[in-house]
């Protein structure tokens, strides 16, 4: 068997070719995920998110649960002292989102004051025979939230705006 030169160099030229591309294949591997690790923080991150939000909505519940034992049905403390809703607009708190609450009063309001102009005209006061006032669901999305709230909001405002619709304002 006859060794050749030219044999031995081209068996090591291959050779550190070969383990070039396997050491530059390795190097882009890493370049592009240098954190071998990266979906379990992920995760972790999303758990820690998640318990936030649950506490935070258990606060909420907690702080609701609070005033409704604070104050009765009829808008007053235990010290006979009248409030005006949690905003102000004298409405009481049945619950739901803010787009839920402000839908259904808005869309309440303006059906009772077109209706109160409507009786007006006619002579007779009587907000609940009207069918809007019955059904509630004026404007209504299932994606806001909890039927029940939206009508008792909508039906509190439908009177205010009867009343105004029927006074003349």
């Amino acid at each position: 068997m006859k060794i050749n030169a030219r044999n031995i160099g081209g068996s090591i030229l291959g050779l550190l070719l070969l383990l070039g591309t396997v050491m530059l294949s390795t190097t882009t591997t890493q370049a592009q995920y240098p954190y071998p690790d990266q979906d379990q923080n992920r995760r972790q991150r999303d758990y820690e998110r998640a318990q936030r939000e649950r506490e935070r909505q258990a606060e909420i519940d907690r702080q609701r649960q609070y005033g409704n034992d604070q104050w009765n049905r009829n808008g007053r403390n235990d010290r006979g002292q009248g409030r005006r809703g949690r905003n102000g607009d004298g409405y009481p708190n049945f619950g739901g989102s803010y787009e839920l609450r402000q839908t259904a009063l808005n869309a309440g309001y303006n059906e009772g004051n077109k209706a109160g102009r409507n009786d007006r005209r006619s002579g007779r006061y009587d907000p609940t025979r009207s069918s809007a006032y019955r059904n509630a669901m004026k404007d209504y999305n299932s994606r806001m939230g909890d039927r029940y709230a939206y009508q008792q909001y909508f039906r509190a405002a439908f009177e205010n705006g009867y009343s105004d619709g029927y006074n003349g304002y």
